[in-house]
């Protein structure tokens, strides 16, 4: 079974007033962060999401759910879910959704790394969550599933 190397994913880190998004390169390597838009009416969102995709000729959305630390979905994940159902359905694309427990601390801990205020970064934390959310979604896209065995193990 080979995959498919050549896919255009957006990663979102979807707020409440801004969402964070991320692509990565024709080879689906790395995932940057692009923009952070700012949340208003859903047929603006939308909007701005079409011309993002229709740029980048997206193929997937990659959300990031934002599960309790006990593995639960909590309120914020299912408006999460929520979201990202409509905006899939207007945009005609399908979703998958990552774990994003702790990316939002872990892109504020990078914007600090770098001597800037997270309070005056918002969008920057926003993008760069939604970068460590794609990221994490490529490569698990790259790993063998564990258990499984290649030709190569056999020898």
């Amino acid at each position: 079974m080979t995959i498919k190397q050549y896919i255009s994913a957006l990663g979102l880190d979807i707020g409440r007033k801004r969402i964070g998004v991320a692509g990565c390169d024709r080879t689906g390597l790395i995932a940057t962060g692009i923009t952070t838009i700012e949340r208003s009416s859903f047929e603006r969102d939308v909007e701005q999401f079409q011309n993002i995709v229709n740029e980048r000729q997206v193929e997937i959305l990659v959300v990031g759910l934002p599960y309790s630390m006990d593995g639960s979905l909590g309120f914020q994940a299912r408006q999460v879910q929520k979201f990202a159902k409509r905006l899939g359905k207007a945009l005609e694309l399908p979703i998958e959704y990552v774990d994003e427990r702790l990316t939002s601390f872990q892109a504020e801990q990078m914007i600090i790394a770098e001597n800037r205020s997270p309070s005056r970064n918002k969008g920057l934390i926003d993008r760069k969550a939604a970068a460590l959310i794609l990221q994490q979604w490529l490569d698990t896209r790259r790993t063998p599933a564990v258990g499984v065995r290649s030709s190569i193990d056999s020898f």
